[in-house]
This record gives structure tokens, C-alpha cells and sequence, in this order.
């Protein structure tokens, strides 16, 4: 048998990917309405604290555009896009092993299927984001990320950081994707994210900016 670490990478994916299947329906729709509960509350408090310190708060955002099987998202996408104090944005494949682009999004916004199957707005680059929603299919509580194995995230998070840019990730997971107690170890790429949400709360505690 080949243990090699891609191996084991794309087993504990396929693991990972069978554990959020067996979810049950009921559940998933409960787990996306806390997920969506808590981003809203944890940015709204955020935003009301620092700007009332006189600091600057975060207003750009880059989201996702959920998949069947992921926390939806959409729905909260909405609430935000209706305040005029913040922008959105969603990534863009716009090439192969390429950082990915965020590009603006409101309801309005033209969409296609990209690469990958996932709706892509069509529009021009947007300005880099203050805020980053990562979707994670596994997860330790030290914020290390397990994805989908392509790397557009760790590349694009990595090439924000040598620019100097500074953001906030969150990766938004199920907490069926739970590394804790597992021998995981992250490969030398991998960027670790901010924060973790999950249904059942924050495993990586919310940010404090």
C-alpha cells in the first residue's frame, strides 16, 4: 500500500467529503443558519466596536459561493449586499495554479459557471479584501485547513501576505471535519487560517481585531 503524503491527503479528503454526506438534511439547514447567525453577529460587533474606538473596521469582504454540501452562505451574502457600508466580492479561477481573483458581488451581478463547477461573477478585479471566508472541509484548532487539494486558497492567502495586505480569514467548515485526536500534518504549504466556524461554534476562536 502507498502511504505517500498525496495519498493520504486525497484518502482523508474522501473521508472528509463521506462525513459531510451522511449528514443529516435537517441538520445541515440548522448548521447553516447558526454558521450564518454567527458571521453576521461576530462582524456586526466588530465593525460597531472599532469604528466607535475610531479605528478602521473591515468592509470588504470575500465570500464564497457555497456547494450543495457546504454551509450555505447565500442568504447571508443577501443581508450584507443590502448594507451599503460593505462591499462583497467572490473568487475567480481566472487561471490554472494561479492565486484566485475576487471580484465584486451584488445580487445584481452577472454570474457563470467556472472551472469548477462553481458560479463566478463576471466583472473587473475587485480591491483586496479585509475579511476572507475560506471554505474548509477539515480542520485542526490550531487553524490549520484541510480543501479541496487544488491550492487556489493557500496560494492566494500566501501571495495577499507577500504583498504586504493585511486581512482576516475564516474558514467556514462542518464540525464533522474535526482533525482533533487524528495524526494530520499540514504539508509545508498550507496557511493557516485566522479562525474556524463551524455549526457547533468556533472551534479557532473568532478573531478580535
Amino acid at each position: 500500500m502507498n502511504n505517500s503524503p498525496q495519498d493520504t491527503a486525497v484518502a482523508l479528503r474522501t473521508r472528509l467529503k463521506q462525513l459531510r454526506s451522511a449528514m443529516d438534511p435537517e441538520a445541515r439547514e440548522r448548521g447553516g443558519l447558526l454558521i450564518r447567525g454567527r458571521l453576521y453577529t461576530w462582524l456586526a460587533t466588530t465593525r460597531a466596536r472599532l469604528l466607535e474606538a475610531g479605528r478602521p473596521a473591515p468592509r470588504r469582504i470575500a465570500a464564497f459561493w457555497s456547494l450543495q454540501e457546504e454551509p450555505e452562505l447565500q442568504p447571508l451574502l443577501h443581508q450584507w449586499a443590502a448594507n451599503e457600508e460593505l462591499t462583497l466580492s467572490l473568487p475567480v479561477v481566472a487561471r490554472p495554479d494561479a492565486p484566485l481573483e475576487f471580484r465584486p458581488w451584488t445580487p445584481d451581478t452577472p454570474m457563470r459557471e467556472g472551472a469548477y463547477g462553481i458560479l463566478e461573477p463576471q466583472a473587473e478585479p475587485a480591491e483586496p479584501p479585509d475579511l476572507i471566508l475560506v471554505p474548509t472541509l477539515g480542520y485542526t484548532r490550531q487553524g490549520d485547513r484541510v480543501g479541496y487539494g487544488k491550492g487556489y486558497y493557500d496560494r492566494t492567502l500566501a501571495a495577499l501576505k507577500a504583498a504586504g495586505h493585511a486581512y482576516t480569514s475564516i474558514g467556514v467548515a462542518w464540525a464533522c471535519g474535526d482533525l482533533s485526536g487524528q495524526a494530520y500534518t499540514p504539508a509545508a504549504h498550507d496557511m493557516r487560517l485566522d479562525a474556524i466556524l463551524t455549526d457547533k461554534g468556533w472551534p479557532v476562536p473568532a478573531p478580535v481585531l
